[in-house]
C-alpha cells in the first residue's frame, strides 16, 4: 500500500459525529459569558443583548459549548460577532482533546501486566470475550484446548468459531465486531471477502469503542479500499483511533503533520505514540533529531518513554513464547 512517509499500515477500511461534539459535556471558563453563583442556582448574561438568565434556560452556542443566549434569535442575531471566537475555541477544544495522553488498554486478566500494544502479543478469545496475552496462553498449555481464562474448549470448526463471534456480537462485544469485521476483510474462517461489510462492522466496533476498528478505517480512505481515496476522512478516523489509544493510529497522525512541515504536532502524535509502544514513532523522533528538527532531551524522552513501556510489557512467559513462536512477538 502507498505509506505516508513512515506511516503504519493495516488490513483494512459513512461519517461520524465530530470529534468536538464528544467534548460537549465540558465546562469552560474562558472569558466569553459572564456568571455568577447563588446556593441555589448559576446565573448567565446573554452573550448578544445581556440579558440574565438561569444557566439552564439559556441557548448554548453548540460548537464551542462556551457563549449562552437568552434565545434562538440573539443568538443567530450574534452569530457574525461570534464566529472567529468560536472557531478558535473550537480548535482549541480539538486540540485538548487529541493531544492528551489517551487511557491505557486493559491489562492482561490472568497475569495482570500491562498488554502489549502489537496485535502479535496477545489474542482474543471468543469463549469470554477476553484478550490474552501470549505469555499466558503459551504457559497454559498443559490445559490443552481450554482457554487459559473460563476453560472452555477451543473451537473446531470454522462454524463454531463463527457461531461464538456471533454470539459476543449480540452481547454488543466491541471486540468481537471488530474481529468478525477484520475476518470479512480477509475472507477467513468460510465467511466471503467482503470490504463493505467489514466496514460496516468497524464502523459499530468503533461506535461501540474499539479503537481498531476507527484506525482501519481511516486505512481503507487512506488507500481508497472500498471508499474513495479521502486524505481528510482518513485523518478524521485516525484521530479518533488516536484519542480511544491506538498507537498506529497516533503513528499516522504524526507522519502526516511531519509531511505537512507541522513539526511541534508531529513531535506530539510521536510522543505519545512512543509512550504506548510504538518503534516506529520512536524512529520518527531519532529521524527528527538527525535532521535538526527535534531536541537530544525530546530524543532522551522518547527512549526513556519507550524503556519504560517495555518494562511495562516484559516478563518471562511472555519471553518464552516468543522464542517458542516468532509469530508471537510482542
Amino acid at each position: 500500500m502507498p505509506e505516508i512517509n513512515d506511516a503504519e499500515s493495516a488490513a483494512g477500511c459513512g461519517d461520524d459525529k465530530p470529534i468536538i461534539e464528544k467534548l460537549q459535556s465540558l465546562k469552560v471558563d474562558d472569558g466569553f459569558s459572564n456568571t455568577s453563583t447563588s446556593l441555589n442556582n448559576t446565573l448567565s448574561i446573554c452573550a448578544c443583548c445581556g440579558k440574565e438568565g438561569s444557566d439552564n434556560d439559556m441557548n448554548t452556542c453548540n460548537k464551542c459549548n462556551s457563549v449562552k443566549y437568552c434565545n434562538a434569535a440573539c443568538k443567530k442575531k450574534n452569530r457574525s460577532k461570534h464566529k472567529k471566537q468560536c472557531e478558535k475555541r473550537v480548535a482549541e477544544l480539538h486540540d485538548e482533546a487529541l493531544f492528551e495522553q489517551p487511557p491505557q488498554v486493559d491489562d492482561c486478566p490472568i497475569c495482570f501486566l500491562r498488554m502489549p500494544s502489537l496485535w502479535t502479543g496477545y489474542r482474543y478469545n471468543s469463549c469470554c470475550g477476553k484478550d490474552i496475552c501470549n505469555g499466558c496462553i503459551h504457559v497454559n498449555i498443559r490445559l490443552g484446548d481450554l482457554c487459559p481464562f473460563c476453560r472452555t474448549p477451543a473451537p473446531t470448526s470454522d462454524e463454531e468459531i463463527i457461531g461464538r463471534m456471533k454470539k459476543r456480537i449480540k452481547a454488543e462485544d466491541a471486540l468481537a465486531v471488530y474481529g468478525q469485521g477484520c475476518l470479512h476483510a480477509d475472507g477467513l474462517h468460510g465467511l466471503p471477502k467482503n470490504t463493505a461489510k467489514a466496514l460496516e462492522l468497524w464502523h459499530r466496533a468503533g461506535e461501540l469503542g474499539n479503537a481498531s476498528a476507527y484506525h482501519n478505517i481511516g486505512n481503507a480512505y487512506y488507500i481508497g479500499n472500498g471508499v474513495q481515496r479521502d486524505i481528510k476522512k482518513a485523518q478524521h478516523y485516525w484521530e479518533f483511533a488516536a484519542i480511544k489509544g491506538d498507537a498506529m493510529a497516533r503513528h499516522n497522525l504524526g507522519a502526516v503533520e511531519k509531511n505537512r512541515g507541522n513539526i511541534d504536532n508531529a513531535l506530539k502524535h510521536y510522543m505519545i505514540a512512543v509512550k504506548d509502544g510504538s518503534t516506529k514513532s520512536l524512529h520518527g523522533i531519532k529521524t527528527l533529531f538527525k535532521d535538526g528538527q527535534a531536541t537530544k532531551d525530546d530524543y532522551t524522552k522518547a527512549l526513556r518513554l519507550y524503556q519504560v513501556y517495555l518494562d511495562e510489557i516484559q516478563s518471562d512467559q511472555r519471553d518464552e513464547a516468543a522464542k517458542h513462536d516468532e509469530r508471537i512477538y510482542y
